[in-house]
C-alpha cells in the first residue's frame, strides 16, 4: 500500500487548502520572499497555532529582530507570546551573529546553533520550529561550505523530528540570495508583494513539495487584526449541489418570463445594459423582493453608498431603510480602487461567514474591470460564483455589457457565459423619445420567454408592458419603430397604466 505523505496542518485559514493538508510533517520548509511580503508573521502564526489548536510546543530563533521587538510586534497583531513563553509552550530567541564570526569566515561552522537548537527543543519539548532568517545566520560562510552546513543543518532537524520553517530573502539570479536553500528544502513557498496600479497585493505560491500534490498557482493573502490568510481561489464547481427550488425576481411580469417561477435558488443572474436602463433598479427589487419574504441579504455596492442607494430606491417605491434596521440587508460598500479585486471578494467572503445570506447582489462588477483585464476578472468571478454556490446563495450582478459591447471586445462574451441567467435591458430611442426594453437573453435549465417587454419604472416601482407589433412596425412607449407616424398613445399615458398595473400586482 502507498504511504502518503503525513502533514502539520498550519491552522492558516486557506493555506492548509492549498497545500492539500498543512506542511510536510517533521521536514523542513523554505519560505522565501522579500522585505515586508509577510515571511516572519507566517512563521509566528504557524508556531502559534500549533500551540493553541494543536497542543504542539514551538521554537522561535530569530536572527534579525531583537527577542523586545519581536515581542511587541507579534502582540501588536493579536498574538500573546509572552503567556506562552511563561506557560513554557514556546521558547523565543535571539541568536546574534557577531563581529567574531566575521572575523572568522571560511572557518565558522553552525555546530554553535545545533547547541542552542537542541536546548531550546527540549525545554519546551517542541514540534514545530522557525528560524528566521537564514540569510543572517550564513552570511558570513565560505561558499565552498555552505552546500554542506545546509544539509547538515536540514538533516539535523529531519533527525529531531521536528517540523521547521526555514526563512530567506529572495534573491536577484537565484530564488533565494544563495541559490541553495531551495535545493535541499523539501517544500518551498514564496511569497510576495506586488504593487499593480498603485494597489499592494500579497500573494503566496507553492513552488516545491516532495512527494505531495500541490496548489500551483499564485494565491493572494492578508494580514490583519484577524491575523494571516489566504484566499484559495480554488474551483469548486464540482462539488456544486443543484436546488430545484425557485426564488422569485421581486417583479411580477419578470416572474412570467421566467415560467411564472423565478429564477433557481443558488444560481446567478447577471442585468446588463448601458448607463441609465435601470440595472440597479433590478437589483433592488430582487434584493427587496428577498428581505420581504424574510431572506438575508448582502447587497455589494461599488459605485454608491448605501444611504444613496436606500434614498434613490424608495423614490420608486422601493424602501430598504426597514430591512436595513431589521437586520435583513446589510450592505458593503468600498471603491473598487480600494484594494485588488481578490481582496475585495475575500472581504466579502468574511462578512458571508457571518451573516449567511441567502441572496447577494453585487452592482455592477463593471467598476471591478478597472483592476484588471477582463480575463482575471472572469477568472475570479468564476471561482467566486463556484463559492457561492456551494453556499446556496442566488447572486445578482449587474454589468455594463451589451450585444454591441461583446461585438467590440469578445471578452465581454466570457462574463455572460458563465452565468445561468442573462437578463438584458437597454435603451431604445424613437424619433425624439427614449424607452426601456428589456430581453431575458437565457436562463439555464429551465423554458423562458423571447419576447421583449417595456421596462418602467414608476414611483410604485417597475412595470414590465408588452411590446405590440403590427405592419407598422414594433410599438413602444408613444412610438412604433419603422412607422413615420406618432401613435395617438402618449407615454404618459403608458405610465399611468403602469402605475395602475403595480397597484394591483400580486405577490412577488
Amino acid at each position: 500500500m502507498e504511504n502518503k505523505l503525513l502533514k502539520s496542518p498550519s491552522g492558516i485559514k486557506g493555506f492548509d487548502d492549498i497545500t492539500f493538508g498543512g506542511l510536510p510533517l517533521n521536514r523542513p520548509t523554505l519560505i522565501v520572499g522579500s522585505i515586508g511580503s509577510g515571511k516572519t508573521f507566517l512563521s509566528m502564526e504557524y508556531i502559534i497555532n500549533g500551540i493553541e489548536l494543536y497542543d504542539e510546543p514551538g521554537v522561535f530563533m530569530t536572527f534579525e529582530e531583537k527577542t523586545n521587538e519581536l515581542l511587541e510586534n507579534a502582540s501588536s497583531l493579536g498574538f500573546n507570546i509572552k503567556k506562552l513563553i511563561g506557560e513554557n509552550k514556546l521558547y523565543l530567541e535571539h541568536l546574534e551573529i557577531g563581529h567574531n564570526v566575521s572575523k572568522e569566515a571560511g572557518t565558522y561552522k553552525i555546530d554553535g546553533l545545533f547547541v542552542r537548537l537542541e536546548h531550546a527543543i527540549e525545554k519546551v519539548k517542541a514540534k514545530r520550529v522557525v528560524l528566521d532568517s537564514l540569510d543572517t545566520l550564513f552570511a558570513s560562510l565560505d561558499r565552498n561550505i555552505l552546500r554542506t552546513e545546509f544539509k547538515r543543518l536540514f538533516s539535523w532537524l529531519k533527525d529531531k523530528k521536528v517540523t521547521a520553517i526555514v526563512t530567506a530573502e529572495l534573491g536577484d539570479v537565484f530564488l533565494t540570495r544563495m541559490g541553495l536553500e531551495e535545493l535541499i528544502a523539501d517544500c518551498v513557498i514564496e511569497l510576495s508583494n506586488r504593487v499593480t496600479n498603485q494597489i499592494s497585493t500579497r500573494r503566496l505560491r507553492v513552488l516545491k513539495y516532495r512527494g505531495s500534490a500541490h496548489a500551483l498557482n499564485e494565491y493572494p493573502f492578508t494580514i490583519d487584526e484577524n491575523r494571516l490568510t489566504v484566499f484559495p481561489l480554488i474551483s469548486q464547481g464540482l462539488q456544486q449541489p443543484s436546488s430545484s427550488n425557485r426564488i422569485y425576481t421581486g417583479i411580477p411580469q419578470l416572474n412570467e418570463m421566467l415560467e411564472n417561477k423565478g429564477f433557481y435558488v443558488g444560481s446567478s443572474i447577471l442585468v446588463s445594459g448601458t448607463a441609465g436602463t435601470g440595472k440597479s433598479s433590478l437589483l433592488a427589487a430582487f434584493a427587496h423582493n428577498a428581505c420581504m419574504n424574510d431572506q438575508t441579504c448582502l447587497f455589494c455596492a461599488f459605485e454608491e453608498a448605501p444611504n444613496q442607494i436606500i434614498r434613490n430606491m424608495r423614490s420608486i417605491g422601493l424602501d430598504l431603510q426597514p430591512h436595513l434596521q431589521s437586520n435583513k440587508i446589510q450592505f458593503y460598500f468600498a471603491r473598487p480602487t480600494l484594494q485588488n479585486l481578490e481582496l475585495h471578494f475575500m472581504a466579502i467572503k468574511e462578512i458571508i461567514g457571518v451573516l449567511q445570506p441567502k441572496v447577494m447582489v453585487l452592482d455592477p462588477i463593471t467598476n471591478l474591470m478597472t483592476e484588471g483585464p477582463n480575463s482575471d476578472v472572469r477568472s475570479m468571478l468564476t471561482r467566486f460564483i463556484d463559492y457561492l454556490k456551494t453556499q446556496q446563495i442566488t447572486v445578482m450582478f449587474s454589468a455594463a455589457i451589451t450585444i454591441g459591447s461583446i461585438a467590440r471586445s469578445p471578452s465581454d462574451e466570457g462574463i455572460s457565459s458563465m452565468v445561468d441567467t442573462w437578463i438584458l435591458v437597454e435603451d431604445i430611442a424613437t424619433e425624439g423619445e427614449r424607452n426601456r426594453g428589456i430581453y431575458v437573453m437565457k436562463s439555464r435549465g429551465m423554458n423562458h420567454s423571447n419576447e421583449m417587454r417595456e421596462f418602467i419604472i414608476s414611483s410604485n416601482g417597475i412595470t414590465l408592458l408588452p411590446v405590440t407589433s403590427g405592419k407598422g412596425g414594433m410599438q413602444i412607449g408613444s412610438k412604433r419603430i419603422g412607422a413615420e407616424k406618432e401613435m395617438i398613445q402618449p407615454n404618459s399615458k403608458r405610465k399611468q397604466q403602469a402605475e395602475i398595473s403595480s397597484d394591483s400586482r400580486p405577490n412577488l
